[in-house]
């Protein structure tokens, strides 16, 4: 007796939307995964097909241990001047795993989805989300995906787990900060979250405002690597939302220490500095996607400032301040004039929905 094959055409990739049976489990899932995500992301590990990958032995990496970092992005617009929310979400992660000083290596995806979005821009954004990856060095080797009804989601929210290795030696968190250690940063400051508004509020420029949204992975190796003395590295950290004031505050209190910052040595492009001041913002709490505070033993500070500067995404570092004694943890700031300015916390929520 003769069977009827079940032909099932492609997905339209031009012209199709999200359905609610992308997100029910079934073929129209399986097919979405398969025709959209995995060839957007495609490895070995991946290909392995279960709800959980089996990654190799680690034991050849030699003594060390996994770090482990997750992160959510929500942010609008989804596409914005260099970047969307793909390359970014594998970036945030990426730079979340490094800071540690660890070695990124893993990442897992998941994708909420909205019905009726176009299928040809989730495919833009899986596809930039693939690059992304392949330029980190990190394979996407797992995820999941959920359709909500149409007007109960934004189009597209990913979230992102990343696993590293952490080679035994290497210490790099907020803890370790001491007085006397210097305070560097990897580059200009506020690009990304100037362009988001800019983007998000239709604003036009003379020049326009790009993201600095990158993968820092390749900037901490070299980092690492001309620093004969591991223990001289006392603190990495990517200043996102908050920025740099606000991820000061943190490092801060969690060291015990203070921060004496000078106004006139932090980087900021003369047309983020215009637009904040159009817009009302500070630029030291504006958000960065792709910029690193590096906080080092004094007799580091040239090595670590010749090793950024020979990477390509740190090519502007520069030296803004100094960690200081204070029981109080609070951070200074001499100004342009030569006064003095406390740079707090920020306050509430300066830019909603910037990653």
């Amino acid at each position: 007796m003769a069977t009827r094959k079940n032909y099932q055409r492609p997905l339209d990739l031009r012209t199709g939307r999200v359905d609610m049976n992308h997100g029910a489990g079934g073929r129209a899932a399986h097919q979405l995964i398969t025709e959209l995500f995995v060839a957007a992301f495609d490895n070995p590990l991946l290909r392995q097909g279960h709800d959980g990958t089996t990654l190799p032995d680690a034991s050849g990496l030699g003594p060390g241990r996994w770090v482990l970092a997750t992160d959510a992005h929500v942010i609008s617009p989804l596409f914005f001047p260099g970047g969307d929310i793909g390359s970014l979400s594998v970036h945030g992660t990426v730079n979340d795993v490094a800071m540690s000083g660890a070695t990124p290596m893993y990442l897992t995806a998941s994708f909420i989805l909205e019905e009726g979005y176009p299928l040809a821009d989730l495919q833009r954004i899986a596809q930039s989300m693939g690059q992304a990856a392949r330029e980190a060095g990190v394979a996407i080797v797992a995820g999941d995906t959920k359709v909500v009804e149409r007007g109960k989601g934004d189009g597209v929210f990913i979230s992102t787990t990343g696993l590293g290795w952490l080679p035994q030696g290497i210490a790099a968190d907020g803890t370790r900060a001491r007085p006397g250690d210097v305070i560097l940063v990897s580059g200009s400051l506020g690009e990304h979250g100037v362009a988001i508004l800019s983007q998000r509020e239709s604003l036009e420029f003379e020049t326009q405002i790009v993201s600095d949204s990158a993968a820092l992975n390749g900037l901490v190796a070299t980092l690492l690597a001309a620093l004969p003395d591991k223990d001289s590295l006392r603190v990495l950290r990517d200043p996102t939302r908050g920025g740099l004031a606000t991820t000061l505050n943190e490092i801060a209190v969690q060291s015990g220490v203070g921060m004496h910052l000078r106004e006139t040595d932090i980087p900021v492009l003369p047309q983020v500095d215009a637009a904040c001041e159009l817009l009302g913002l500070d630029p030291l709490y504006v958000a960065n996607e792709g910029k690193m505070i590096v906080i080092v033993a004094p007799q580091a500070q040239e090595a670590a400032l010749a090793a950024l500067r020979a990477h390509p995404l740190g090519a502007g570092a520069v030296r803004i301040g100094e960690v200081v004694a204070d029981d109080s943890h609070f951070v200074r700031m001499t100004t342009e004039l030569g006064g003095q300015r406390m740079v707090d916390w920020l306050s509430g929520e300066q830019l909603p929905r910037i990653c």
